[in-house]
């Protein structure tokens, strides 16, 4: 699998927050969600999901044998008896893991598959995103939440590009006899359309400009309920609100 892989990306970003991914892997995913704004918008989903399962569970105050014990097993003795003697040559380094001839070849296999299923084990992000042609290229991006701070949507137009994607990344309950609008917010100046939304999946919709000309000073995207399909202004009330970032 690659870094297209949703499964892959949710093991990761699960791993991630819960701690268990460690080392040069762990490195890796951090230039990847520095690149990445669905990754991050998958970090903030299961630390708001663990967040509340730790919340949920009263605290439990270890008991000084427990200390003892881990430090028991971390630190051996000084008087422990040393290791054999390694082996002569190039298969010295295999004995203190513990890898004999049927460990080696094992290994070797499993590598080659990891190679070729996850690279990204073994490759940076950069690479990565070079081989698969994932890097995020220079655009604007925002993430929606609701009132209680749920990710809803995922908003993304290139730099200078002329069409904006739309995806929900948060179950949305479809309005009765209403429309979702995206609005751009400008620091000064009246809000604008950017398109209808979606309640499932994803849509792009055609922008009269490049995302630079409209979205240059735009700080904050919002999505009312409008009874109207094309309202000239936002008038019914915001479901959804977030920033508008730039990535590059």
């Amino acid at each position: 699998m690659r870094y297209s892989s949703p499964d892959l990306l949710e093991h990761l970003a699960s791993s991630y927050v819960l701690g268990t991914l460690g080392g040069g892997a762990r490195r890796r995913f951090e230039r990847l969600q520095r690149d990445r704004a669905d990754v991050r918008v998958r970090i903030t989903q299961w630390e708001a999901r663990l967040g509340q399962l730790a919340v949920s569970v009263p605290v439990q105050q270890p008991s000084p044998q427990l200390w003892k014990t881990i430090a028991a097993r971390t630190q051996p003795a000084a008087s422990a008896v040393a290791p054999d003697a390694p082996p002569r040559g190039w298969l010295g380094w295999l004995k203190p893991a513990g890898i004999g001839f049927g460990g080696l070849a094992t290994g070797v296999m499993v590598a080659s598959v990891l190679f070729v299923t996850a690279p990204g084990l073994f490759m940076s992000s950069d690479q990565i995103a070079m081989r698969t042609g994932e890097k995020l290229p220079p655009s604007y991006v925002g993430l929606l939440t609701d009132a209680q701070g749920n990710g809803k949507l995922l908003v993304s137009s290139l730099r200078h590009g002329k069409t904006m994607t739309v995806k929900v990344i948060g179950p949305i309950t479809p309005p009765a006899g209403g429309t979702l609008v995206l609005w751009a917010v400008p620091a000064s100046g009246p809000a604008f359309a950017l398109g209808p939304v979606p309640t499932s999946g994803s849509a792009v919709s055609v922008l009269p400009d490049t995302s630079e000309k409209l979205l240059s000073k735009v700080s904050k995207l919002v999505v009312t309920l409008e009874t109207d399909a094309a309202p000239a202004a936002p008038s019914g009330p915001v479901v959804f609100s977030g920033n508008c970032a730039k990535l590059w």
